[in-house]
């Protein structure tokens, strides 16, 4: 019994990151109907940023701070460099282009930094604490609960609550409408990349001291996590990002505890399989979009 607990605690943890990265996705498929295959290429640049500010100042929250800001900043530079001059008539073009971008963004970390893994430090301590006994989540883990926690209401305050979230919502989903009232549509629609280019850039950075070390690649498995938590909620559907995040987190979890950590890719892929065949609308899909 305490193992289950330990192992649903963890997954839990695990599945708040791969939350805030599902989350991103989202946001690029809700404002452009794009799946941004490049966002863990991104979230990695973004980590190697806070790498050399860290390296520089000897500041932990320098380098995190400056790794949110290149987030940004990158989101938008992607938009208005690349995908806004790419032919969004054929759905595929996005997508090569995409993986255009893993490639170069990689290629580009791997002459600078080199393809030796560097050390991803942590804030806070991994060891798990103790309660009646029972190992429990870590200052680490705490800390990914609440940056994910914040980030998620955050993205539902400025939606639901400001005028800026409901031109967004507008933009994406009736453009000309929205233009025709006024609406800086491409201007929204920049926003929306740099705001989900954020959010990979906090995610990657959550996740990365808890692998191997930071590495151009270091985010490959993560992003194919993420983006079958994005699948599992459906890509329409923030809160569905949220919720299929920790159900592949508690997923990977449990059989990596009790099946062996060689089964969780194919763990993945087989509960990415189903939600395709099952539902390929996603769990939260609307009745609408499911009938598509």
């Amino acid at each position: 019994m305490d193992r289950f607990v330990f192992l649903t605690l963890d997954g839990l943890s695990r599945g708040a990151v791969y939350a805030a990265f599902a989350l991103a996705l989202v946001l690029i498929w809700r404002a452009a109907r794009i799946v941004n295959f490049a966002q863990g290429a991104m979230a990695v640049a973004t980590a190697y940023v806070a790498y050399s500010v860290s390296a520089a100042t000897g500041s932990y929250w320098l380098g995190f701070l400056a790794a949110l800001a290149a987030g940004l900043l990158l989101g938008a530079a992607v938009d208005l460099a690349v995908m806004r001059f790419v032919d969004h008539r054929s759905p595929l073009n996005p997508v090569i282009v995409a993986l255009g971008l893993v490639l170069l963004i990689q290629a580009v970390l791997g002459m600078v930094y080199g393809n030796e893994f560097l050390p991803a430090e942590a804030p806070f301590s991994r060891s798990a604490l103790t309660v009646a006994g029972v190992a429990v989540l870590s200052p680490y883990d705490l800390f990914a609960f609440a940056a994910v926690g914040v980030v998620v209401v955050g993205l539902a305050w400025i939606f639901t609550r400001t005028a800026v979230g409901l031109r967004m919502r507008a933009a994406a989903f009736a453009p000309e409408v929205s233009r025709l009232l006024g609406v800086n549509v491409g201007g929204m629609l920049t926003l929306g990349w740099a705001l989900a280019s954020g959010v990979g850039a906090l995610a990657g950075m959550l996740v990365i001291p808890t692998e191997l070390g930071l590495h151009p690649h270091a985010m490959d498995l993560v992003f194919v996590s993420a983006f079958t938590a994005a699948v599992v909620g459906g890509l329409d559907s923030p809160p569905g990002a949220v919720v299929g995040g920790l159900a592949v987190g508690l997923l990977l979890s449990y059989v990596s505890g009790y099946a062996g950590s060689d089964l969780t890719p194919l763990a993945v892929l087989v509960l990415l399989l189903a939600v395709l065949l099952v539902r390929p609308g996603g769990l939260f899909a609307p009745v609408a979009a499911r009938r598509v």
